[in-house]
């Protein structure tokens, strides 16, 4: 699966692209707000993660960014299931933080979790992750108002864990009113 948006392109992870993912995500100011990534990363993390087979109903993507020369990955989003419910991740490589890409990622993979079934997906972050706690909100993901603590590799101990959530219509045939009423689809296609 590919997902194209305004600036990004969002694809599977290929072995080849283990380095380029070391390089970025051996980033402690990153992995501190990742519940699933160990820290320190090492190659042998970024080698296995790139190599891991996608899933049809819980996709992982690298983000890159089309350029000139090429693509260059600048970071990763994907949907997961953890206890029963539908949980969206993500993050960007610090070079490219405050650029919307992390808020245009999520929106885009948005766009195709009703075609993969989903209707309702989960989102959360660390209390002390303002910024994603941001890109939730733009999206119109809401707090729940629950509260879970969650361990982080790079943090000590288990720390809260701000729930948020959104509900997506089934998904439709059409370029209307009737696409599910998710508004980012409609602007996506307008694009």
């Amino acid at each position: 699966m590919f997902i194209r948006s305004e600036r990004l392109f969002l694809r599977p992870s290929w072995p080849e692209d283990w380095a380029e993912l070391h390089a970025l995500l051996d980033d402690e100011a990153i992995v501190r707000n990742l519940a699933c990534a160990p820290w320190p990363y090492g190659p042998d993390e970024a080698r296995s993660f790139a190599a891991s087979a996608q899933g049809m109903r819980h996709p992982q993507f690298f983000v890159t960014l089309p350029g000139a020369t090429g693509t260059r990955l600048i970071g990763c989003a994907g949907l997961a299931e953890e206890d029963g419910e539908t949980v969206i991740g993500y993050w960007i490589a610090r070079q490219h933080w405050n650029n919307g890409y992390a808020t245009e990622a999520v929106r885009a993979l948005l766009s195709l979790a009703p075609t993969l079934g989903h209707r309702r997906i989960v989102g959360r972050h660390f209390i002390d992750n303002a910024a994603s706690a941001r890109v939730l909100s733009k999206i119109g993901f809401r707090p729940t108002g629950e509260i879970r603590l969650r361990r982080s590799a790079a943090r000590p101990q288990a720390e809260p864990t701000v729930m948020h959530a959104i509900d997506l219509c089934p998904a439709t045939q059409s370029d209307g009113p009737e696409d599910g009423g998710f508004n980012p689809m409609r602007t996506l296609r307008a694009a």
